[in-house]
């Protein structure tokens, strides 16, 4: 059996988050200690390592909920918890498109500003006009 902090030192996962999905009702079958303290044993280590999962991979609290609620009923629920996963896994792909184009950018720039700094390319703004030849604003 596990106290909260060991499952927390586990997990790696904060008290106060634990605490949380337990007075959500995430963690089901909640046992407790002869002093009323929650204690976990390896098969809510388990679920509670899967609660982390899903919220990595953008679960909110209602879908953990209904993701749980799912689990639940057994083997009968594994196509809809399937097409849940499938949604969150195509989401994660945009994400990952959207921040793979972020970097680019951001190497695009960084080179640009290289480039400035190494007199490759002159400095060009888009935020103000400068007269190269002046040194000055137009």
């Amino acid at each position: 059996m596990y106290t909260m902090m060991q499952v927390c030192r586990e997990l790696d996962m904060t008290y106060q988050t634990l605490k949380y999905y337990c007075n959500e009702g995430l963690v089901p079958h909640v046992k407790r200690d002869k002093n009323n303290r929650r204690i976990f044993d390896e098969h809510d280590l388990k679920w509670i390592k899967d609660l982390s999962c899903l919220k990595k991979c953008d679960f909110s609290i209602q879908e953990m909920k209904e993701y749980l609620k799912l689990c639940l009923e057994g083997e009968k629920t594994i196509p809809i918890r399937q097409e849940m996963l499938s949604k969150k896994r195509a989401n994660l792909e945009n994400t990952i498109k959207q921040l793979e184009k972020s970097m680019d950018y951001i190497d695009w720039k960084q080179s640009f500003y290289n480039d400035v700094l190494t007199g490759k390319r002159p400095y060009i703004s888009n935020l103000i006009n400068l007269d190269n030849k002046k040194g000055r604003f137009k």
